[in-house]
């Protein structure tokens, strides 16, 4: 009788290890790439939705670490260390129920259902693309290798450590060089703005750090449409205009930059070119996805593709693009969505809600954006924006600022991230 009991036994285990080696080959494989506010969003929603044996869910990204992407005008002036608007993927992760790899993309196949990397090949049944931005110079001639770019950590680590050199220098110097002292912004878009009014915290320190004449610091911010900041108010424009003019930034409004230089950058004003010459130029004017989306699909524009409605693309139900590399049209709309932090953290959301579906073997939902506002800060403590429809600005912009940065770490990483990582 025993001998039969261990037999049985025997036969029961067998079977069900047939049965969990079964489940792991249905188990579909997810793959998002990048780790940016739309992928990682879609990883950390997902790990809260679906058990461990519901997909084999792999994240992809080329940094060990996440980084605030709409901190790095911050970091770029140096009001803030650029340690401060990074963390590790790793403290967002569950791994009981994610697999996150450090690699860098190379090829995506589409067709083959295939992706490539430095560090091997990741087949997938659903793939998240979520690579994020690079800067765009829109070919103008020399704005790539004379112009610092606000793109990423590196960058703008490279950046406010030059500012800082220039005025070190300048006060060191028994020659005094006035273009030390002189900064060029292209650009008066949301970036372009922000970098400003961190500037214009920035410099006030420096200055008294090195010694050097504050009044003799000359910023400068080109722009060649005809208004700031196109998205508020001409109220809201002009405060912000005020603001940075009182502390003592210029503006050439509908100049545009033709050229960039070792000099700083070429304009044209009514129809003449002219120099403007600075120790350092900053592109801040435009940027697009990833330039390996023209690799990998059709009707690909400044690395963007047009969504479904579901997020996913046209002939592939099973592939999502989100974030910086999507130009997603709601229904009965001209025009794309612009790409923001909030709206690629809402994609993240309904790319996971969507995958589920997908799992469960239901229908793909249609995704709308919830415009909540918009708050472009002017230093630490003034700004402009429009929350829930209502325009705000001074401290009050400056405040729910700081509340839309915490919340986006809070959103992702929870309580403990927040308390570390947040503006609070």
């Amino acid at each position: 009788m025993f001998i039969a009991f261990i037999y049985i036994v025997g036969w029961l285990k067998y079977y069900e290890s047939l049965g969990e080696l079964e489940m792991a080959q249905d188990r579909k494989k997810v793959l998002v790439l990048g780790a940016g506010y739309a992928g990682l969003q879609t990883v950390t929603k997902l790990q809260k939705e679906l058990s461990a044996d519901a997909a084999e869910i792999t994240l992809i990204n080329k940094n060990e670490y996440h980084y605030e992407s709409t901190w790095l005008h911050e970091a770029s002036a140096g009001t803030i260390n650029y340690e401060d608007l990074l963390y590790p993927v790793e403290k967002t992760v569950n791994r009981d129920k994610v697999n996150f790899v450090v690699a860098e993309v190379t090829k995506i196949d589409r067709n083959a259902k295939r992706v490539e990397t430095d560090k091997g090949v990741y087949d997938f049944d659903i793939l998240v693309v979520a690579l994020g931005f690079v800067s765009e110079t829109f070919g103008i001639d020399g704005m790539k290798e004379h112009a610092f770019q606000i793109e990423n950590v590196l960058t703008s680590r490279k950046l406010s450590r030059h500012i800082e050199d220039k005025l070190a220098n300048y006060a060191a110097s028994k020659e005094k060089d006035d273009k030390d002292l002189s900064i060029l912004v292209g650009g008066a878009g949301f970036t372009g703005i922000e970098f400003l009014g961190e500037l214009t915290d920035r410099i006030p320190e420096l200055c008294s750090k090195y010694g050097v004449d504050q009044s003799k610091v000359k910023l400068t911010c080109v722009e060649a449409a005809p208004k700031m900041l196109p998205m508020f108010s001409d109220d809201l424009v002009n405060h912000a205009v005020n603001y940075l003019e009182n502390r003592g930034v210029e503006f050439k409004i509908a100049t545009p930059i033709v050229a960039c230089n070792e000099k700083g950058f070429v304009v044209k004003i009514n129809d003449q070119e002219q120099q403007l010459e600075a120790g350092t130029a900053i592109w801040a004017a435009g940027v697009r996805g990833s330039k390996l989306m023209e690799e990998s699909f059709e009707g690909v524009k400044r690395g963007r593709i047009i969504n479904k409605q579901d997020l996913t693309i046209e002939g592939h139900n099973d592939i999502f693009v989100i974030g910086d590399c999507s130009a997603f049209i709601p229904a009965g709309e001209e025009r794309p969505l612009p790409t923001t932090a909030q709206i690629a953290m809402q994609q993240g959301e309904h790319v996971a809600k969507n995958i589920k579906h997908i799992l469960n073997g239901e229908a793909k939902e249609e995704f709308e954006y919830v415009d909540r506002g918009t708050v472009c800060s002017l230093g630490s403590h003034d700004g402009v924006g429009i929350v829930y429809g209502k325009d705000i600005t001074g401290k009050k912009a400056a405040f729910m600022k700081k509340v839309i940065d915490t919340r986006a770490v809070f959103k992702i990483g929870g309580v403990g991230l927040a308390f570390k990582k947040g503006k609070f």
